[in-house]
């Protein structure tokens, strides 16, 4: 068949299956759409395959492994335990599938048809998809372009993904690395550094062309003091030159700090890479789809591209590379494309990262609200003094909350600590609200439990809280 021959009228086409994609379809198919969801691969895309949910799977594994070593201080005896990481790894291909399966579920449950194929423009309102053995044309009124994206090659790191790992892969090994070195700076470098130490691996973390971490200071200073309590060698501004195989360990990195060059003989390397829109084979340049200069699709707050009856989300979207950005998009290009009012804001976009213990961040730091011109005050409360953080062992970490001054506006949350990643979305909510101090202080928060944690940094604000001694509390008011 060839461009021109009879297309296959379909209404509402959304090209890719992963988090955005099969959201977007789920969303389209509720507001009254016929929707076509193509897929090249599985559903679930990288999120579900390759990226979240398997390195989730090890970041809950190293958890689980941690709290069994304190499970005596609880009165329980037992024998020793190993773990059976092909077991586990088997369990984590069981959980995708079921994923994968409850996705088919949803799609089928709001008829949606799925085709697998390769999906690629022909024309404003035409698409071509190949199969194995077809190759058909569908003519469609609205499209959703969620093709997402892949790890950005480094001209010194070739990846095999046997020794020399990229993100799609470093949560897959069967057998724990003698010596990781990881090349990044990002949540997963963190999640990997944490989860594999607690595993046995000696871990070296290299950060890229940077003396610290990108989160608050106070975060970073934790993180800092994580690392070195875990045993953790960190390396700041570092540049890899070469990652060879050697007979002796497996692999030599050779980098350099301040210009002066050096060696490390390590058995494995993961490279955390950013990561490139998939956009290539799409034939969006056909169209005239715009792009900046990294590739990225450019979208308004609607997430409608140029073309204003095609949206585009996700990871070929300028921004982070997150499920939860796709998510939001896919609902927000769904909607407007059906004539909704809807928008996209990632203003207070939540960052969680899952290690032990987990951390959590939304809004500006200290840093970047002085930067941005506001008077600021923080109030801080350490788990330690939590009775719920007490009785469960897991004493480690604080809450901080950063606020203006003079109209006690809070402009930022940062965590570490239990529970921080399920707590955030308080504090994402609250400055969505636009929320004050009172407005943080004024609820009534459960007892006993982690949550006491915000309310007790909110009240640090204003020299209130109830289990920080007073010599903190002046500290807070003198500095107003």
């Amino acid at each position: 068949m060839v461009v021109g021959e009879m297309a296959h009228e379909h209404d509402f086409i959304v090209i890719g299956g992963g988090p955005g994609g099969y959201s977007a379809a789920i969303r389209a198919a509720q507001l009254g759409r016929t929707v076509t969801l193509i897929e090249r691969d599985r559903l679930g895309g990288i999120c579900l395959n390759k990226g979240c949910i398997p390195s989730k799977h090890l970041t809950r594994a190293a958890s689980a492994w941690t709290d069994l070593q304190k499970y005596e201080e609880f009165g329980f005896e037992q024998e020793a335990l190993r773990v059976n990481h092909e077991k586990r790894l088997m369990q984590k291909e069981n959980v995708i599938n079921r994923l994968v399966d409850g996705i088919k579920a949803l799609c089928k449950a709001n008829k949606i048809e799925i085709i697998y194929g390769n999906a690629f423009f022909l024309s404003e309102n035409r698409i071509g998809v190949e199969q194995t053995n077809s190759y058909e044309i569908y003519q469609f009124k609205n499209a959703v372009i969620a093709t997402g994206g892949s790890p950005i090659s480094h001209p010194a790191i070739k990846i095999d993904n046997i020794r020399i790992l990229d993100s799609w892969h470093i949560a897959n090994l069967s057998e724990i690395p003698d010596h990781l070195v990881i090349y990044g700076d990002d949540a997963l470098s963190l999640e990997m550094a944490i989860s594999y130490r607690i595993f046995g691996s000696y871990v070296t973390v290299m950060l890229p062309e940077k003396d610290d971490f990108s989160f608050d200071s106070s975060l970073n200073r934790e993180i800092k003091r994580l690392l070195k309590k875990n045993k953790i060698q960190l390396v700041k501004s570092a540049e890899i030159l070469s990652v060879s195989h050697n007979s002796s360990t497996g692999i030599a990195v050779k980098y350099v700090v301040n210009g002066e060059e050096r060696l490390l003989d390590a058995t494995h390397l993961f490279f955390s890479a950013k990561m490139k829109p998939n956009t290539d084979d799409l034939g969006i340049d056909r169209i005239g789809i715009n792009t900046d200069e990294n590739g990225f699709v450019i979208i308004d707050q609607q997430c409608r591209t140029i073309l204003s009856h095609i949206a585009a989300i996700g990871d070929i979207t300028h921004g982070p590379s997150l499920a939860v950005k796709a998510i939001k998009q896919s609902k927000v290009a769904a909607e407007s494309l059906c004539g909704e009012m809807s928008e996209f804001d990632l203003t207070f976009l939540p960052r969680v990262v899952h290690t032990v213990p987990p951390i959590a961040s939304v809004g500006l730091t200290e840093e970047a609200a002085i930067e941005h011109g506001h008077k600021v005050l923080t109030g801080q409360f350490s788990l330690t003094a939590n009775g719920y953080a007490s009785l469960m062992g897991k004493r480690e970490g604080f809450v901080k909350i950063v606020a203006d001054a003079e109209t006690e506006l809070i402009l930022g949350i940062h965590m570490m600590g239990e529970g921080a990643i399920e707590l955030i979305t308080s504090g994402t909510l609250a400055m969505e609200l636009c929320a004050r101090i009172e407005d943080m202080t004024f609820p009534l928060y459960p007892h006993p439990s982690i949550n006491e944690s915000l309310l007790e940094a909110a009240e640090h604000l204003n020299g209130k809280a109830i289990h920080v001694a007073p010599a903190k509390l002046r500290e807070i008011m003198n500095h107003r």
